[in-house]
C-alpha cells in the first residue's frame, strides 16, 4: 500500500467512525455525501467530488433529490453512483413517509412536513402532489400530480377531482414546492388554490390545506388564512 492509499484508507476509517458514534450531526454535508460516495468509489479520493457535488447542487439534500438525468451527465459520477444516491433518496422518502403515514394526517403534523420537506424541498422544478385523506383523515395516496418548470407547474381541476374520487378521498391536502426557496405564495398559487376548492366543494371534498415546500421551510395557507 502506498502512503497516499495508507492515507486514504485511514481518512475513511476516521469518518466512518465519526459518524458511528455520532450520527449525521457529526459530520458536515459534504462529509456525509463523501461517506456515501466511498462506498460507490472505492480506490479514489472522493472528497473533491462531494465538494464539488455540494457546490453544484447546494446542499447534500440537493444532490440526492437531483434529476437522475442530470446526475448521470455530472463528471466523475457513474450509474453505480448515480443508483447509490438515488437508492439513498428512496430511503430517505421511503422512511419519513411511513413515519407520516402512522397516524391520522392532522394529529401528525410534524412527521407529515417533515416527510414533504424531505422530498420536496431540494428538487430543482416545481412539483405539484396531492394527499388523500379519508373521513379520520388517514392517508389514503400520496400522488405526484404533475412535475413543472423551475417557476411554474400545471394544476388541472379536473384532475384533480377526478383522483380524489379514484382515491375515494374525502379531503386532500395540496402541496407544491418552489425551487427558488421562498415558500410565499404567489397570486397564481392564491387563484389556483381557490379553483381547486371551488371544484372539490361540488363534490363534498374538502381541502385541509395547501402547503408550500422551500429550502429552509414551509407555508400553510390555513395558517396565512388564505383557505
Amino acid at each position: 500500500m502506498t502512503d497516499q492509499e495508507d492515507h486514504r484508507h485511514g481518512h475513511r476509517e476516521r469518518l466512518r467512525k465519526r459518524f458511528l458514534r455520532g450520527g449525521e450531526d457529526a459530520l458536515a454535508d459534504y462529509e456525509l455525501l463523501e461517506l456515501l460516495l466511498m462506498f460507490a468509489i472505492p480506490r479514489r479520493d472522493v472528497k473533491p467530488l462531494a465538494k464539488e457535488l455540494i457546490g453544484k447542487f447546494g446542499s447534500f439534500a440537493g444532490v440526492i433529490n437531483a434529476d437522475t438525468d442530470v446526475l448521470l451527465k455530472t463528471k466523475g459520477l457513474g450509474e453505480s453512483t448515480v443508483a447509490l444516491l438515488k437508492a439513498s433518496q428512496a430511503s430517505a422518502n421511503l422512511l419519513s413517509k411511513t413515519h407520516a403515514s402512522s397516524k391520522p394526517v392532522l394529529s401528525n403534523w410534524p412527521a407529515v412536513q417533515a416527510y414533504l420537506q424531505t422530498s420536496m424541498a431540494g428538487l430543482s422544478r416545481e412539483q405539484f402532489r396531492l394527499l388523500f385523506l379519508d373521513r379520520q383523515n388517514r392517508l389514503l395516496a400520496d400522488e405526484v400530480m404533475s412535475d413543472g418548470t423551475i417557476d411554474h407547474t400545471p394544476v388541472y381541476p379536473r384532475e384533480v377531482v377526478r383522483r380524489a374520487l379514484a382515491n375515494n378521498a374525502t379531503a386532500l391536502i395540496l402541496v407544491h414546492n418552489h425551487p427558488s426557496g421562498d415558500a410565499s405564495p404567489s397570486k397564481a398559487d392564491i387563484t389556483m388554490t381557490h379553483n381547486l376548492k371551488e371544484a372539490c366543494a361540488k363534490i363534498d371534498i374538502q381541502i385541509h390545506d395547501h402547503i408550500i415546500v422551500g429550502k429552509m421551510g414551509q407555508s400553510s395557507f390555513r395558517d396565512l388564512g388564505l383557505l
